[in-house]
């Protein structure tokens, strides 16, 4: 029997499909690239017309070699890999390597490993796309001249292991910006005040708020306010019933699941992605055997095919009644950046819920699953409907406002409430009329101050560098994760905070780089890829236009900058061999403490974080530590004497 061979990127993939076919396929994984530019070298010939040098990755060699043989023993090579432009300039590299030619080799690709999307799939191959293919050594090659340009700079003028890059510079601007925003900001005094006000004789009080345009800005007009307030007649201004609805949300797109995950899961975006992509390469399901359970996890699109419409609707219908089934599904706005490429992230099949698979899920697939599966099924439900009640009291020609919301009809929010949708039934403020005689018991001023732009999070800078139009989907988490790496910027509770290193960097590109820095800019460059990938520039046009600019600034940059020191922050731990006060270093495995003296002193200490608990089996503290690999544990501070220790926090 003719064999025929199906080349995916993932071995986690190869299960799912072998499921689906029969013996005459056989399925294998190439583990994703198989040629890539060297790492100790650029690999671009500039005077070449920026030709890119590849070679195959080391250690897949041994993989290349059984690929072919495979190849050679089938009558026909069916490149899988995934739907993207990496994916598509992945099958481009297997036919190149492997040196399948045309009429061996096509291409296939589904959105979803389903045995209804992959026999589809099969069904319908075609030839790869070289726009595609072109657009991913155009971003490949811009990225590398740039990287492997400016980083050897910062090396020679900063400190080895730095890094500058595209989106990296970028996205490492964005958060220098908001942190030089938040230390000029200036806090402005005001004041509220709330009036407690009974109605009719009846006890319990309602609170009224000063409208905000009336607000005092110092306490010498609030105490001014509250006399002028405190015998004067109160009177009902204004009652206002009003009909609201909530629209419901739309499907996730990587982004938004980044932002939402990390929002609500506590999940970093690298985490995310992580966990998104076991469940779309297949989980081992109790009784189903390996399942995948999501759609293509990099998107930036929340289209949904007609068919998975159809199933949610049943699925809605069925289980909360016709009611709550969305007529049409709403619709995201189509931005310029949009590739629409793939649809939304969703379940492959909305009738296996989260409750029915959660003993064959770890605690991380479980939670994203039934946040994509909820996310889902409420972007297909009808809008929330709820009543606003409105009341304005007025006293000595001064208004207060009085609100409370009741929700008429859940319509999605059935199935979706994530605690951020508050609604609120108050009995007191709906008894009252305009007749009503209200008496004021108590007045309450308060004092406050404005507030700076808030630090960026991970989930606020996904959802910011979308916004800008900095990188795609694929790019988000790992770009954040590298800064993170390079200690360009820390992470405190959920803030991300730049550090003295990253604003040395940053400033050097914001000084020497505008272009690359700027955000405008890089936006900018990703639209000149789209053109790429849809075949209305080449990728070769896009360096000769962009190279010759960077060049010149890079030897700017080379003969204006000077070495530049960083000062290192001084602690408040004395060195216990000579007695000066140590300083925080940066090591592979993050911040430790070192004395200055430096050759002369070589004292090192680890940095002690209290773990606000204490040793079970000797009584000492506990302290936080890192595993080599960042997991945290916790370990008692009289190690070696006591070797007790644990991952997990004591409940109170």
């Amino acid at each position: 029997m003719a064999k025929k061979l199906i080349i995916v990127e993932s071995p986690a993939k190869v299960k799912t499909i072998k499921k689906f076919l029969g013996d005459s396929y056989i399925v294998t994984a190439s583990g994703g690239h198989v040629r890539d530019l060297p790492k100790s070298e650029m690999g671009i010939n500039i005077e070449g017309d920026f030709e890119p040098k590849y070679i195959t990755i080391r250690g897949k060699g041994s993989t290349l070699s059984d690929l072919k043989k495979q190849a050679k023993e089938a009558d026909k090579v069916y490149l899988a890999t995934d739907p993207d432009r990496e994916g598509e300039a992945i099958s481009w590299h297997l036919k190149e390597a492997m040196g399948l030619d045309e009429s061996k080799a096509c291409r296939i690709s589904f959105n979803e490993i389903t045995k209804t999307a992959v026999q589809a799939a099969i069904k319908a191959p075609r030839s790869i796309d070289m726009n595609l293919v072109d657009a991913q050594p155009a971003r490949r090659v811009l990225d590398r001249v740039v990287g492997y340009s400016i980083s050897p700079l910062l090396w020679r003028k900063v400190k080895k292991g730095l890094s500058a890059g595209r989106v990296q510079s970028a996205t490492l601007a964005m958060i220098a910006a908001r942190e030089a925003e938040i230390a000029a900001f200036i806090p402005e005094e005001y004041w509220t005040i709330d009036a407690e006000l009974t109605a009719d004789g009846n006890k319990k009080p309602v609170v009224f708020h000063l409208a905000e345009k009336e607000r005092p800005h110092d306490q010498a007009g609030a105490d001014a306010l509250v006399r002028e307030l405190t015998p004067a007649v109160w009177k009902i201004g204004d009652i206002k019933v009003t009909p609201k609805s909530r629209k419901a949300p739309l499907p996730f797109t990587t982004s938004s699941l980044q932002q939402d995950a990390s929002r609500y899961l506590n999940m970093s975006p690298q985490r995310t992605m992580r966990v998104a992509q076991q469940l779309y390469e297949g989980i081992n399901i109790k009784g189903s055997g390996t399942v995948a359970l999501i759609t293509y996890l990099r998107t930036d699109s929340t289209r949904i095919a007609d068919e998975a419409q159809a199933a949610a609707r049943d699925y809605i219908v069925g289980t909360y009644g016709a009611e709550y089934a969305a007529g049409t599904a709403a619709k995201a706005k189509s931005g310029a950046n949009v590739q629409d490429a793939h649809e939304a992230i969703r379940p492959t099949d909305v009738t296996r819920t989260p409750e029915s698979i959660k003993d064959s899920l770890d605690r991380d697939q479980l939670r994203l699953y039934q946040l994509i599966w909820k996310r889902f099924v409420a972007s297909r439900m009808t809008d929330m409907k709820t009543e606003v009640t409105t009341v304005k009291a007025a006293a000595a020609g001064h208004s207060f406002i009085a609100t409370a919301t009741v929700i008429t009809f859940k319509g999605y929010r059935q199935v979706y409430n994530l605690g951020d949708e508050k609604a609120e039934k108050d009995g007191a403020l709906e008894k009252l009329t305009m007749d009503s005689a209200l008496e004021l018991v108590r007045l309450i001023p308060e004092q406050h101050f404005t507030q700076p732009p808030a630090h960026y999070t991970e989930s606020t800078l996904v959802h910011a560098m979308e916004e800008c139009g900095i990188g795609r989907p694929s790019t988000y988490a790992p770009t954040i994760t590298l800064l993170q790496s390079r200690h360009y910027i820390a992470k405190e509770q959920k803030n991300l905070y730049i550090t003295e290193l990253g604003s040395a960097v940053n400033g050097i590109m914001v000084d020497h780089f505008p272009d690359i820095a700027d955000t405008g800019f890089t936006a900018e460059m990703e639209s000149r890829l789209d053109k790429v990938a849809d075949g209305k520039t080449g990728w070769k046009d896009l360096m000769h236009s962009f190279y010759p600019g960077f060049e010149t600034e890079l030897r700017k940059a080379d003969s204006a900058l000077g070495k530049v020191k960083l000062a290192d922050e001084v602690s408040d731990v004395v060195c216990d061999k000579c007695g000066r006060m140590m300083v925080y270093k940066m090591g592979k495995y993050g911040r430790f403490l070192a004395c200055p003296g430096f050759p002369e002193c070589r004292n090192i200490k680890s940095i002690v974080v209290d773990a606000g608990f204490s040793c079970p089996e000797c009584g000492s503290r506990m302290t936080v530590r890192k595993t080599k690999a960042g997991k945290k544990y916790f370990s008692c501070s009289n190690y070696p004497a006591c070797k007790y220790m644990t991952w997990d926090k004591p409940k109170k």
